[in-house]
């Protein structure tokens, strides 16, 4: 079965006229890969590493064999990596898609005063959808280019034609990213409303004509009252799709049996997205608890049956103004859900609700409920989904900070990188909480080559260490001018390397391309893979993502592994958003915790520029310095926080920002992949 059915890549926008993905020398990625390691492996665990590599590397080795095959699939694939790192990063994964992989973006609270406006909100935004398809249909959208560091190169756009066509079908031991591109099968005309865990097919054409807001909120009144009728009321299949991948597919065979079951999942599977009107879900709504609820619906006794999560798009709309868009992550990243999604706010803005006038289809036909034919056996797996949801939604721990002592524009008057520097802020806050240095994922873009997704940013750097040690370590008793050079340096690594990355010649998917070559050829895994400092350099205890807005709504995601963090930043003018995610269930980890030596973190770092008066040493000026770091940090003791000054929170909130977007593209992305256990191998993204 293939991985991905679509066309060529002309057809699919702007991968045509870009260069293939390089393909890194085995010599330059060995070397990153032990530079990358030694400072977060014992001194006795880096010896045997060293020795692994070195063999692994040899002349005439088995490395050099992987590469030259590796070189041989470069010349006959538009992008060497891509089916691999596909399948590595979402496909073979057997989590649950809520909370471990799919992201969400939380929009601006809505102000709903009585019922019809949430159903106004949703038919307006139906109508962007269609406008923005439109663009799409008609390749009519203008191709991106790279903002942030090496600015102005074209991306590639194939990710925007699988925001409304493509199609998460769960496997036993692998998914498979169906995408709609063959002309065969007819363009999706409906999308599917959820309401109170029913699902409606809206038909958005009707004898060939687009309906209008004032249809399509005529319809939707319709599906409520029919989502109200008691005796029609069906069991909550969505909650099937928050299950385990492997679960899903079984729970899907067995609904399969059924024609009933078998046509409302086709109808499901083929439509162009979800639109899934939730229920109020409690007094509190603060950004922290918006977040969780458009995470994982706030579980079974709220919305959590109320989705479909296989599906890329689904837009919540909720009564009580929770509103907000949760992904699949596999046909696209987060800075292209972030252009699609502020398209669509600004349409909303900026196009009055257009409820008046304009000729209607006269009659409009009724939605039609999807059917289900529940056996006794679909009940009972229906009941174990349930279940599991109620874990995740216990077990997730979600902090949302909004940072306010200062934002962007100071850091750039220090003439650093806003994104290296945070960077650089979150591995102080980690090392403050937990005494350590661990391997960090910061997802980079590859999009400026052909089907480019993403590579990884290696945060945790020997520099950055030595910068973290400095500023926690009293005994060491360093000069703030000797900080200052040190967070320099720490600013200049995190930033070659990120040069590195989104260049396409970071180690990550290199060293799953060599690994996956070698399953391919039959033959033994190479040591160097079942060494244990790969495992620990593949377990993104830290896994981190800028995602930068132009419009007032924030993204958020669960961490990869469970003693992991995920914290994924907005970095504003005069502000910085976070949204930092951990589970409860392990004892190692605490959001709150984290946000608070954030903040010590970000405070200290500003006291020490602006004691350095470093707005007159640009970053350009000083000489590259390598620090040796020591290895055996197990032994130091954690250092906490003295006790911090709450930050204000009771801003006003702003629907529209100005359009100041310096660090997009260039720099990261959307990075909420769980991956099993956090072994895997590849990038997050």
């Amino acid at each position: 079965m293939p991985v991905l059915d679509r066309e060529p890549s002309k057809d699919l926008g702007g991968g045509d006229g870009l260069p293939k993905l390089p393909l890194p020398s085995l010599k330059d990625t060995l070397d990153v890969y032990l530079r990358c390691m030694k400072h977060l492996l014992t001194e006795e665990q880096f010896n045997k590493t060293q020795n692994i590599v070195k063999q692994f590397g040899a002349p005439g080795g088995v490395g050099e064999r992987l590469q030259s095959k590796l070189e041989e699939r470069r010349k006959n694939k538009a992008n060497w990596v891509y089916d691999y790192w596909l399948n590595d990063m979402y496909l073979n994964n057997r989590l649950a898609l809520p909370v471990n992989s799919s992201p969400a973006m939380v929009f601006p609270q809505q102000n709903f005063r009585a019922p019809i406006d949430s159903l106004r909100f949703a038919a307006h935004l139906i109508s962007g959808v269609l406008e923005y398809k439109t663009l799409l249909d008609g390749r009519a959208l203008p191709v991106d280019y790279a903002r942030g560091q090496l600015a102005g190169t074209p991306l590639c756009m194939e990710q925007y034609y699988r925001l409304f066509t493509s199609y998460r079908l769960p496997g036993p031991e692998r998914d498979t990213l169906v995408a709609q591109e063959s002309s065969v099968m007819p363009e999706p005309e409906h999308i599917i409303v959820a309401c109170k865990n029913q699902f409606f097919v809206l038909d958005v054409v009707i004898n060939f004509r687009r309906l209008n807001e004032r249809d399509l909120l005529t319809q939707l009144e319709k599906i409520v009252k029919m989502a109200d009728s008691e005796e029609e009321q069906l069991p909550p299949i969505g909650l099937l799709t928050s299950d385990g991948r492997t679960e899903w597919a079984e729970s899907r065979s067995v609904l399969m049996r059924e024609s009933t079951n078998r046509d409302s999942l086709d109808m499901i599977e083929r439509c162009l997205c979800l639109v899934c009107l939730d229920d109020a879900s409690g007094p509190e709504l603060s950004d922290t608890t918006r977040a969780m609820l458009m995470l994982h619906g706030g579980g079974v006794s709220k919305n959590g049956g109320n989705r479909w999560y296989d599906k890329p798009m689904q837009f919540v709309v909720g009564a009580d103004g929770c509103c907000g868009v949760v992904c699949e992550h596999s046909p696209f990243e987060g800075i292209v859900l972030v252009q699609c999604t502020e398209y669509l706010l600004k349409y909303m803005i900026g196009s009055p609700s257009k409820l008046v006038r304009a000729a209607s289809v006269s009659e409009l036909p009724a939605p039609r409920r999807l059917r289900w034919k529940c056996t006794p056996e679909i009940h009972k797996l229906l009941a174990c989904s349930a279940d599991k949801l109620q874990r995740l939604v216990r077990n997730l721990d979600m902090n949302v900070h909004k940072f306010y002592d200062y934002g962007k524009e100071f850091i750039k008057k220090q003439k650093m990188s806003p994104d290296a520097y945070i960077q650089v802020a979150l591995q102080l806050a980690y090392y403050r909480c937990h005494g350590r240095p661990v391997s960090t994922y910061e997802s980079a873009s590859i999009r400026r080559f052909q089907e480019g997704r993403v590579d990884n940013i290696r945060s945790a750097t020997p520099e950055a260490l030595a910068f973290v040690k400095a500023m926690t370590d009293e005994m060491l008793s360093t000069s703030d001018t000797e900080k200052m050079e040190m967070l320099r340096g720490a600013i200049t690594a995190q930033t070659k390397y990120t040069i590195l990355a989104i260049t396409g010649m970071a180690i990550d998917n290199h060293l799953l391309g060599l690994r996956e070559i070698a399953h391919e050829l039959k033959i033994e895994k190479p040591e160097i893979f079942k060494d244990e400092a790969y495992l620990i350099s593949n377990q993104f205890i830290l896994s981190t993502s800028q995602v930068p807005t132009t419009v007032e709504m924030f993204c958020c995601y669960g961490p990869v592994v469970p003693n992991g963090y995920g914290a994924c930043y907005n970095p504003q003018s005069d502000h910085i958003l976070f949204s930092v995610s951990s589970f409860r269930e392990s004892p190692q980890t605490c959001s709150a915790e984290f946000v608070k030596c954030l903040v010590q973190g970000l405070l200290d770092m500003r006291d020490l520029c602006n004691k350095c008066n470093c707005g007159s040493n640009p970053t350009g000026q000083r000489k590259e310095k390598h620090t040796q770091t020591e290895t055996n940090w197990q032994n130091k003791t954690t250092q906490r926080p003295s006790d911090l000054t709450k930050n204000p929170q009771t801003l006003p909130q702003v629907l529209v920002k100005s359009a100041d977007q310096t660090t997009v593209e260039a720099q990261t992305q959307t990075s909420s992949q769980g991956e099993a256990q956090g072994l895997k191998n590849g990038s997050k993204s």
